[in-house]
């Protein structure tokens, strides 16, 4: 790597310390929580989460001074890499479950599925950009969505549905940035719309339908009519209400061992996709409001970054890593608080896992050097963000 291509240690005193410092504050209140599922659960969790942190945080400043059209570079290896990890780990993956989601080398273990999200938000900033012109009009689109389709299929074999959904959101707010047609977009959401509320009414009323599983159909009933399946289904998600709401205001605090709902087992998985229960036994309806208030900060300043970026490609990185962290926190708390089926997916910054929470962290660390390469310049003032010009 040439020199020019890194910046100086001095530059990251002016990288955005809101993004950084909000990232900071969230991550600490996930270690808090995991803290006290950890003791529960009589795990090394918080020593693997913080030790992550910490290597993730170093990632963030090393990655902030790498620019991040040298990166792009690579785009070509990093949906390959994309494709063949998520193939490998269908082949030779780690079933825990009854899924296949992870790959085990020694005593390392990482997902695969989760590098996959910022590894496509950098291949489609470089791909779009640079074929735009070749392939003029509709045609880039398709393309681009053809090649999207492939990890997508590949992680629903897992099967994993929810970072499937999460991969095809950031794939929506990547495409709306690099300009894509108004008039095609409110085509899309009138067809999609009505059809997605057909779906949902036929999952309701109809048994065996040809292009569902049986547990998607049974967790869109769950859904639905809760009260039927609070022995099953149901469970976790009624639970997990029930445990917030007992937090009431202010919460009851960091809990002794065996005295809280969680950590007798009546919130499952309460170290990851429903941390957000936890979260609000323990530190009430102010503490949730907290975790949500920053989670906005995160993406908003992202999106900021995008506004005031210079170029096409650092605005797609900088949105899709927004819009990645807002979209999948939203799908999260849905989950928790009942307003979404259960799909099972973490809390950005506050579930455990160390693929998900450094992979985060590398993709804030490339956005923030998209604001220093427009720190200062002339591209820094506020414009149009769907403009390239």
């Amino acid at each position: 790597m040439k020199m020019n291509n890194i910046r100086g240690i001095k530059d990251l005193m002016h990288i955005d310390w809101i993004l950084t410092g909000s990232v900071v504050m969230l991550n600490l209140v996930g270690l808090l929580t995991i803290s006290s599922v950890a003791e529960f659960a009589g795990t090394g969790m918080l020593v693997k989460q913080a030790a992550g942190s910490a290597v993730g945080l170093l990632i963030l400043f090393v990655f902030s001074l790498v620019d991040y059209n040298w990166i792009l570079r690579f785009y070509k290896w990093f949906y390959g890499l994309t494709v063949f990890l998520l193939f490998f780990v269908l082949v030779f993956g780690t079933t825990v479950g009854g899924a296949k989601r992870w790959i085990s080398i020694g005593g390392f273990t990482f997902q695969p599925s989760e590098m996959a999200k910022i590894l496509l938000i950098l291949f489609y900033a470089a791909f779009i950009i640079k074929y735009k012109d070749r392939f003029s009009g509709f045609r880039i689109y398709l393309i681009s969505a053809a090649l999207m389709l492939v990890p997508v299929i590949l992680t629903l074999r897992e099967p994993d549905l929810s970072t499937s959904i999460m991969m095809v959101l950031i794939f929506l707010v990547i495409l709306f940035v690099s300009g894509i047609s108004g008039k095609l977009v409110a085509g899309t959401a009138a067809v999609v719309i009505p059809a997605s509320c057909i779906l949902i009414y036929l999952m309701d009323v109809k048994d065996n339908l040809p292009f569902v599983s049986a547990y998607q159909q049974e967790r869109v009933r769950a859904w639905l009519h809760p009260e039927q399946y609070l022995d099953t289904t149901a469970y976790q998600t009624m639970n997990s209400m029930m445990a917030i709401g007992s937090g009431g205001l202010m919460g009851k605090g960091l809990t002794e061992s065996g005295s809280s709902l969680y950590q007798t087992g009546f919130v499952s998985e309460s170290q990851t996709d429903f941390i957000f229960a936890v979260i609000g036994e323990e530190f009430g309806f102010i503490g949730c409001v907290f975790v949500v208030f920053l989670i906005a900060v995160i993406a908003i300043r992202c999106f900021r970054i995008a506004d005031r970026c210079g170029d096409m490609k650092g605005r797609i990185i900088a949105c899709g890593v927004g819009g990645w962290i807002a979209l999948q926190s939203f799908l999260n708390i849905g989950v928790a608080t009942g307003l979404l089926p259960n799909t099972g997916i973490p809390l950005p910054f506050v579930s455990y896992g160390l693929t998900a929470i450094i992979c985060l962290y590398l993709g804030l660390g490339i956005t923030q050097n998209v604001y220093l390469s427009n720190h200062n310049s002339k591209a820094a003032k506020p414009r149009n963000l769907w403009s390239d010009e």
